[in-house]
């Protein structure tokens, strides 16, 4: 009995330690920059980084000569089914997050422990503005042509696509508002690749400011101060 006792106090010791190193390398290494690209080509594409103080999106033009994203996320998905939108924005996370958990008081042990340690599906949350407000939760980013389709890669590379090419929508009436919809997406969420870390990546992708890693928006939004 002793033994066993003394087994489960090690694995409870273990598991809080292990839980103490991860919030202590995740304060700290955000803190260490990735610096933007350096180039002479014009920057003509606006873009922004949005935060609801939890998760990162990435908010592009929803039309450029690179890129109709109503083409490829139909306004017919969304519940507004409005067809004048400005800005799309991405964000990748893990499913049952989105769809299961509308507020923390709905989140459960089982969502949680599965999203942690790679157990679910992942989805990308595709949501359409008419304009972009800067302060502390939103900063207004400029792209080239080149780092824009770099972006537009990186984003189309996250998402599902059915065998005509196109993404694949999730019907689920657990949306946010009346201009967002869900798509199947690739990759699992973790607590070594959140939806923060996947933000972070993508500014990477198209050569701006970023933290060499990050899983919380706070990560990525001190560098945009």
């Amino acid at each position: 009995m002793k033994k066993v006792l003394l087994s489960i106090l090690k694995m409870i010791g273990i598991i809080i330690g292990i839980v103490l190193l991860y919030v202590i390398v995740a304060y700290f290494l955000p803190m260490i920059p990735v610096k933007a690209e350096q180039t002479n080509d014009p920057k003509t594409i606006e873009a922004y980084i949005l935060t609801n103080g939890v998760h990162t999106d990435i908010v592009v033009p929803t039309k450029t000569e690179q890129m109709d994203w109503s083409t490829k996320i139909l306004y017919a998905n969304t519940k507004g089914k409005q067809t004048d939108f400005k800005y799309t924005s991405f964000g990748w996370g893990d499913k049952g997050f989105y769809l299961d958990t509308p507020t923390w008081a709905d989140l459960k042990f089982s969502t949680a422990f599965n999203a942690a340690f790679w157990l679910s599906d992942s989805a990308m949350h595709v949501t359409f503005y008419n304009q972009m407000k800067e302060g502390d939760d939103c900063k207004k980013i400029m792209l080239t042509e080149k780092q824009y389709q770099n972006l537009i890669k990186f984003i189309d590379a996250r998402f599902d696509h059915d065998a005509s090419g196109d993404y694949v929508l999730i019907p689920t009436d657990a949306v946010y508002g009346n201009n967002d919809a869900f798509y199947d997406a690739k990759g699992s969420y973790s607590f070594l690749y959140t939806c923060n870390t996947w933000a972070n990546n993508a500014l990477k992708a198209a050569g701006q400011k970023a933290a060499i890693w990050s899983p919380s928006d706070f990560g990525i939004f001190q560098h945009y101060k």
